[in-house]
Order: structure tokens, then sequence, then C-alpha cells
């Protein structure tokens, strides 16, 4: 199983074979418009700018599970991205990431690779894991996703090579990318 054996449905809620990215290295994230992580998508636009000729492209999945950081229609959200960070890789209808109604995509990520920690010297890293942990002592040890910009690295035969938090440096992300390309 690879995400080739995916549908989703893109922003207009087409269904959209995954398997027309074969071939092309992947970046799958779960993103959100009021997240202290959503200027990130300065640095995914710059990723996706830098690459997009080699065969990458990022697949971008809002969903509003973590704080309610991803309001409103995908209409609005797609509108925020363009005229904030002139976003021009996929960005799919908005999904859940976690628990009964995960999308199936992502049902698959997360069991393929859980979570293996924050990048202990991001700022937001203490914030989360007081937040998390309240809400769950043992949060650490359960694979789902944690919050908004996790980020999942697909080589191009469709197979998770790798699972990036949303408080990795991007330069990390950065270099893995390019192995695979």
């Amino acid at each position: 199983m690879n995400i080739y054996d995916f549908k989703a449905k893109d922003r207009s809620g087409n269904e959209v074979s995954l398997s027309e990215y074969e071939g092309n290295v992947v970046l799958i994230v779960n993103s959100a418009t009021q997240c202290g992580f959503t200027p990130q998508y300065d640095d995914l636009q710059d990723l996706y700018e830098k690459y997009a000729n080699d065969g990458f492209v990022i697949l971008d999945f809002p969903c509003n599970q973590f704080g309610n950081q991803a309001p409103g229609s995908i209409d609005e959200i797609y509108s925020f991205c363009d005229s904030n960070y002139g976003v021009t890789f996929p960005i799919f209808s908005k999904i859940e990431v976690n628990g009964e109604n995960a999308h199936p995509l992502y049902k698959y990520l997360v069991n393929a690779k859980g979570f293996s920690g924050f990048h202990e010297e991001h700022p937001l890293t203490s914030v989360l894991d007081k937040m998390l942990s309240e809400a769950d002592s043992d949060y650490k040890s359960k694979p789902d996703i944690k919050w908004n910009f996790t980020k999942f690295l697909i080589d191009r035969n469709g197979n998770l090579v790798e699972r990036f938090e949303p408080t990795e440096d991007m330069y990390v992300v950065e270099e893995k990318i390019k192995e695979l390309l």
C-alpha cells in the first residue's frame, strides 16, 4: 500500500486519485490559516517554486481539528493562502486527520509513521507540550497528528519516507526533499 491507493477531494469537491502524482516527490501537509505555524506557507511556497520543475509537489489538506484554526470555507482558505502567501501548490478540501472521521490517507500515514517528538529548540515546543500534556499525559506515545503543519514526505514511488512535526526546521525538510529528488 502507498499513497497512490488513496483519493481525496480537491477544493472544488472533485475526487482526485493521488496516483496523479506518481513519479513525483510529494510533501503532504495538514494546514490551518490562523495558527502560529501558518507563516510556514511562505517556506512551503518557496520549496514548491524551487523544486517543482524537478518533480516536487506539495499537497495541502486544511484541517480545523486543532484549536479551530482553519475556520471558514475552502474558498475562504484558498483565498487567504493565495492573497497572503501566493500559494500555487494544490489545496484540497478540508479534512479531519485524527479520530473516527479521519481521512483514510491520514489513517494510513499516522499508522505508518507515528509521532517521534517535537524539535526541542523550537520556540513553540514548550507551548505545544504543555497544552497536549494537559489534555493527555500520554500523548507522546500515540501516533496521531498533534498539530497543524505536520508533514509527510513521499518518494517518487508513493512510499512514505519521513514524518516532520510542525516544529521541525524547514532546512531539514528541504534537505530530505533534495535527497529524494
